[in-house]
């Protein structure tokens, strides 16, 4: 590729031009949105437009002559081919929250030159980090004007996809009830009044969901509230009549999403803002008049909807039973299909939706399906597209991470299957992944616990025989919302306090192991947090347990029975004995016999 000419290096090129002529050395252009959202509506993929890498996170730096993109051990494969002729360099970074990006730019420029970035895009947090860093160095950070705009002619618009209600009896706890725990949070802060950013806080504070991210049932907006009233800043017709007249009664008011800003310019003097600092961006921060105080916290509604209360996590179980279900008229397919019929990854994803599709409640997928077969499974992040991707067929391991969107609750699972002969170092492998994942499921710890602290648990396994992996060991799930979801996670991640794992919250375990170019292997339940009764009745402080949500069959055919202990062939056999209990009378048929073949015990 001729990297003067390409489309890539042209869109470069402009940005250059732009930034000379603001005066301006350099562009940031972080994953981000006016929301700090992980996932990001087309209006705000800059940096994917720009680069032309299509992962989900990473930090683009666009110098006057040099260019890198900062990317996290997920993406380092993706990124290099599509970087490829681009002029941009790729920087492996071991995280994504990574601060090198920050460094790069201090040793690129000079003391005296400037760095811009939007600050409508860069989160609170971030900010007060970057300016240290850079300040430090004499390197002044300019926030005032988004030159991607002006680069951008073909840029998309805000999404016009219509809001709907959340409603009973998925939805709980009524929207009033919710407004009333966050103004007394409020209350408790000592602030008059609360400003949201966060899309997955607003959704669910409101009982109201939307379709403006792919798989993540939220929508663009913020909102404010004080003492006594609310405002949902919004597109114009993106909320029906019939549901604003509901919302007006429950004391929530609409404005236009662009006159946020401005909201908050017009509090009045004295007022005290509750914002969250991680989930709000400086432009916005910046809004707010110097008469006013701010108090920075973590969004009281964060806390709130990661605790499911014990009518939705009723709900959360069935949801698996039918998610479950769809999986085993799937797999029952696949394995009288395979070998018969031409199955690629693509097919696969087109078959399990296509299942879960016909589930009671299902709305949609929960994140874009990952297939990837041998090698393909060695790329955590990894999509088939129809210009790349695998046939099933010959012989090695199967991944498939997928997940839905259901009215009582949201899934993720990851299963791996043997196709033809699996090999020793295969079967070692899996059943090293499978031991992490038993080993995090059967912990009991203190109530409380900080989520990173439970990590070690999960890899102790596999660190005993030298195995790593270079993701988190699970994140936080929604109810009928984004699949990930804080603020407690499991990782190397520093703990903070708001990471304390609680009763009702729902994360992930998926331990893996990548062997770059040959398989992967990743094993996945979701779990709920459940209080555990301890011989010692409390004496020591309240316990808490994992109950296993997820409902689907692990395959035992890649399984070296000499490296499990007897309490893990316990637990595989106990899982195995629930998954048939409960999705034995939801399937029939193919699925049925399929079902009670895979849950036979060991």
């Amino acid at each position: 590729m001729d990297t003067r000419t390409s489309e890539i290096s042209l869109r470069i090129a402009r940005v250059r031009d732009e930034l000379r002529a603001a005066g301006a050395h350099a562009l940031l252009v972080p994953s981000a949105d006016p929301h700090l959202s992980e996932y990001l509506p087309e209006r705000w993929q800059a940096r994917q437009w720009l680069s032309g890498f299509t992962g989900s996170v990473a930090t683009l730096v666009i110098g006057l002559d040099r260019a890198a993109l900062f990317a996290d051990s997920r993406y380092w494969t993706q990124a290099e081919v599509e970087l490829a002729g681009s002029g941009i360099e790729l920087v492996k970074v071991m995280s994504a929250v990574s601060p090198d990006f920050m460094h790069w730019i201090g040793s690129a420029l000079q003391a005296g030159q400037t760095l811009a970035v939007d600050g409508q895009v860069l989160g609170l947090g971030l900010a007060h980090q970057l300016r240290a860093v850079l300040g430090a160095k004499g390197i002044q950070v300019a926030t005032g004007r988004d030159i991607v705009q002006a680069v951008w002619d073909s840029r998309p618009g805000l999404p016009a996809a219509p809001v709907y209600e959340h409603l009973a009896p998925q939805a709980t706890v009524s929207r009033a009830a919710k407004l009333a725990d966050v103004r007394a949070a409020m209350a408790r802060h000592g602030a008059s009044h609360h400003f949201i950013s966060s899309v997955d806080d607003v959704a669910w504070l409101f009982n109201l969901r939307g379709s403006d991210v792919e798989c993540n049932p939220v929508f663009i907006a913020h909102a404010l509230l004080d003492s006594t009233q609310a405002t949902i800043f919004i597109a114009e017709g993106k909320i029906p009549a019939d549901i604003a007249a509901r919302l007006a009664a429950d004391g929530v008011q609409l404005r236009r999403y662009e006159e946020a800003g401005a909201a908050l310019r017009g509090l009045p003097a004295g007022a005290v803002v509750l914002m969250d600092p991680r989930r709000v961006t400086l432009g916005l921060r910046e809004a707010v008049p110097a008469g006013c105080a701010v108090v920075e916290a973590i969004n009281p509604s964060t806390l709130f909807k990661s605790r499911k209360t014990e009518a939705e996590a009723a709900f959360v179980r069935e949801c698996m039973e039918q998610d479950g279900a769809a999986m085993c008229e799937f797999y029952a397919w696949f394995e009288q299909a395979l070998g018969r019929e031409r199955i690629t990854e693509l097919t696969i994803d087109e078959r399990l939706s296509a299942e879960r599709a016909k589930r009671p409640g299902f709305v949609g997928l929960s994140f874009s399906t990952i297939a990837g077969f041998n090698a393909n499974g060695a790329l955590p992040h990894y999509r088939a597209t129809p210009a790349a991707h695998a046939v099933i067929e010959g012989k090695g391991l199967l991944l498939i991470d997928s997940g839905g969107q259901y009215l009582g609750g949201t899934t993720d699972i990851t299963r791996v299957w043997p196709i033809g002969e699996v090999s020793a170092a295969q079967k070692r492998d899996y059943t090293l992944v499978l031991k992490s994942t038993i080993a995090l499921s059967r912990a009991v710890f203190p109530r409380g616990t900080l989520g990173p602290m439970l990590d070690a648990i999960a890899r102790a396994p596999m660190w005993t025989h030298g195995l790593d992996y270079g993701h988190g060991t699970g994140h936080g799930v929604g109810y009928f919302m984004n699949v990930h979801e804080g603020p407690q996670n499991i990782s190397k991640a520093l703990p903070d306090p708001n990471m304390a794992m609680e009763v009702g919250m729902i994360t992930s375990i998926e331990p893996g192991v990548y062997r770059p170019g040959q398989w992967g292997v990743r094993i996945e339940n979701l779990v709920l947090n459940v209080p555990q009764a301890t011989p010692e009745n409390g004496a020591f402080g309240e316990m808490l347990a994992f109950e296993t949500l997820t409902l689907c069959p692990i395959d035992t055919r890649c399984i070296e029975p000499s490296l499990l202990t007897a309490e893990e062939t316990g637990w595989l056999n106990r899982y195995h004995a629930e998954v048939r209990r409960r999705l034995s009378p939801l399937v029939q048929g193919p699925a049925l016999a399929w079902l009670m073949t895979r849950t036979e015990a060991i």
